[in-house]
């Protein structure tokens, strides 16, 4: 986009960032006495496509769907929608070979893509139609495929493919132009690398699984994070605090879920440097990551509501807004 494009762009989303949920009224969700209230309120806003009688998960793909809408029909360059799309899109691959492998056609833990959602990708994968995937995909997901047919091992299937979705952010973001992107690329296969090896540590991943699983970053020393796991968790908590990752290793020791949040609270402490910003894709794209953010939050609230959990286990794993 034109710098003259990014103004009027950006102008657009300050009028839709004062829809955008605050701390406060994410509070007065928790405070509510059910999914179905807490559903209520989010439709009033605007949530959805404003048809009654929805469950949540509909309001909120709808919700997902709509902001994906916007930034096309904002301009915004399909670099940027790549790189915001890129776990989706390679988890879908993963979801798709897995229902081929095992003969089911009726797999719904895909997320919606406007070009590969669950019946194009379930028949890229069923004919072998790789060379339909964008160019970073095609090689992967043949070879993906064959492993699976070969050895049935998902946790395999999932290492490959969670490793080439890394690679192709972090090519991303070490080519683009686009500084505000090439950051927060950065910043999830950073977080995502942490994941990785904690999990690692904890089942006891042998040196070279760890190593393949592990992308070669800008921020991260993967070799010495492997070695790290290899040892043990405290050697990974080590680590990373002598790194500069000491509030990750608190959250850690807390729970994973809470280090989720720091995850997704770090993102949101980046992105709010772009509230002011005119002339880039940040407040942009920082609008369509405070959406992700409000919708991920909404599920925990809902999610935790509708299985009975009280206030306190709600609050403590709600996100910063960015509103």
């Amino acid at each position: 986009m034109k710098k003259a494009d990014y103004i009027y762009a950006v102008a657009s989303i300050r009028v839709k960032e004062k829809s955008l949920l605050t701390d406060a009224d994410v509070q007065t969700l928790c405070g509510m006495k059910s999914d179905r209230e807490v559903l209520s309120f989010l439709t009033e806003r605007g949530w959805g496509d404003g048809g009654n009688d929805k469950d949540m998960e509909t309001v909120l793909s709808e919700e997902e769907a709509a902001q994906m809408r916007l930034l096309r029909s904002l301009g915004v360059d399909d670099e940027i929608i790549e790189v915001l799309q890129m776990q989706e899109l390679y988890h879908n691959l993963k979801t798709a070979i897995k229902a081929v492998y095992a003969s089911r056609d009726d797999e719904e833990a895909f997320y919606p893509h406007e070009k590969y959602g669950k019946n194009e990708m379930l028949r890229i994968v069923r004919d072998k139609d790789f060379n339909k995937l964008p160019g970073h995909m095609e090689k992967i997901a043949s070879e993906a495929f064959d492993l699976m047919l070969t050895t049935g091992d998902g946790q395999r299937l999932d290492m490959m493919l969670d490793r080439a979705c890394l690679d192709a952010i972090e090519g991303i973001a070490a080519s683009t132009k686009d500084e505000f992107l090439a950051k927060y690329a950065e910043l999830k296969v950073a977080t995502t690398c942490i994941k990785i090896a904690v999990r690692a540590a904890i089942t006891k991943r042998s040196r070279s699984q760890i190593e393949a699983a592990l992308p070669v970053n800008r921020t991260i020393d993967v070799k010495r994070l492997a070695a790290a796991v290899a040892i043990g968790i405290d050697a990974v908590y080590e680590l990373l605090e002598k790194i500069g990752f000491r509030d990750a290793v608190e959250a850690l020791k807390d729970s994973y879920s809470m280090f989720e949040k720091w995850c997704d609270d770090t993102v949101m402490d980046m992105i709010r440097s772009q509230k002011y910003n005119i002339e880039s894709s940040g407040p942009i794209v920082a609008y369509y990551l405070a959406k992700q953010c409000e919708i991920r939050t909404a599920r925990i609230i809902m999610t935790a509501k509708l299985n009975g959990f009280g206030d306190d286990v709600i609050s403590e794993r709600i996100r910063k807004m960015y509103g």
